[in-house]
């Protein structure tokens, strides 16, 4: 691969990312056109998470900042904010890549006062968006947590996580490893038009399945659902479906939320795709980034039955529990009440007034 170097950390440089701190050099390659990669040297990798979050984990790490998968409804779009650049095209197209992550958080994990928490990967831009081909970051990140004992977990898009599955089975013989896959979206047109630079769904399922085959107990995360687009009970039916016949023991659902920097994108692609719906979903968030309790409430009623029916164990991103154990392979003998993942309990009937909020 050929890589053009646009910028570096002495000369003229440009104004994406100028005056960044530890930035190395900006690059751009045929293979990702529009994209540029900003390279940067990393002062640390492990991120806290406040102890007041609800999160089932303690720290992060986040090789990546920007994606190219260019979810619209992505959640971390406004943190580009604070590198001067916007939440929406800079986002999808400006990375920065911490490309000695995986030696500072060697270093950080080899500190006497480091108690081998659980950390997290892919809590905010995909460790396996498309540049990990070419940066290859994560097998360091896995090694560097492996040789301190370090149970973890991994959230992608990306199936560029198959090329590290033979080292994750390896680690997870001595440490719990945790991995889950989000696929929200069951609907070719409608994936490639919200998320146009992820893997197909059916690429993605084929990666849970050859998870699934080396032991792993997989989670799918079915989030975002989204109102009038991917909350019928036909589509939740065939993912559901789909996500058990790729061997998933488990799923965790959520209905869309937008906070701001994400709501604005967002918006704009339904205006140009759907905007039938645009004055519905205005109204919907327009006190909060998140769905009313009601809708949440009727799609958990819906949902909650397929997914006893296809024997997922499932829960809402509403109840998910902030001291969630580890999940790992199967062979640990834990039982869905150990994990904190049985499955919801079913609910009453919506009122025929809260079946058409939406």
């Amino acid at each position: 691969m050929r890589w053009n170097e646009t910028s570096d950390a002495t000369g003229a440089g440009s104004p994406v990312l100028f005056g960044t701190k530890g930035l190395i050099r900006s690059v751009r390659t045929p293979e990702f056109s529009g994209i540029t990669f900003h390279e940067v040297l990393a002062k640390s990798a492990l991120n806290s998470v406040p102890r007041s979050s609800s999160m089932p984990f303690s720290w992060t790490v986040n090789p990546y900042r920007g994606c190219s998968h260019a979810c619209v409804y992505c959640f971390a779009r406004n943190t580009h904010r604070y590198l001067d650049l916007d939440s929406g095209t800079d986002f999808d197209r400006q990375v920065v890549v911490k490309v000695n992550v995986a030696e500072v958080l060697a270093a950080e994990l080899a500190r006497p006062k480091w108690a081998r928490d659980h950390v997290a990967l892919g809590t905010n831009t995909d460790p396996y968006q498309r540049a990990e081909g070419r940066y290859c970051l994560m097998p360091g990140i896995i090694t560097a947590l492996a040789e301190q004992s370090t149970p973890m977990s991994i959230l992608t898009k990306g199936t560029l996580l198959r090329r590290d599955l033979p080292l994750l089975a390896r680690v997870a013989e001595d440490a719990p490893v945790e991995i889950s896959m989000s696929i929200a979206v069951h609907d070719d047109a409608l994936q490639q038009s919200i998320e146009p630079g992820t893997p197909t769904t059916k690429a993605r399922l084929a990666t849970v399945r050859a998870a699934a085959e080396l032991g792993f107990d997989v989670t799918v995360f079915m989030m975002p659902i989204m109102p009038k687009l991917t909350d019928s009970r036909d589509h939740l039916e065939s993912a559901l479906r789909a996500i058990k016949d790729a061997g998933a023991a488990r799923v965790v659902y959520g209905a869309l939320h937008l906070r701001p920097g994400a709501r604005e994108w967002f918006f704009e692609w339904l205006e140009r795709e759907h905007p039938e719906l645009l004055p519905r979903y205005r109204t919907m968030y327009a006190q909060s980034s998140y769905a009313s309790k009601e809708y949440r409430r009727w799609l958990g009623e819906r949902i909650n039955p397929l997914i006893d029916r296809f024997g997922l164990r499932g829960r809402s991103d509403d109840d998910y529990p902030a001291t969630s154990r580890m999940r790992g392979r199967p062979d640990s003998n834990r039982n869905p009440q150990q994990t904190g993942l049985q499955a919801a309990p079913a609910q009453q009937l919506a009122s025929p007034a809260q079946q058409t909020l939406f």
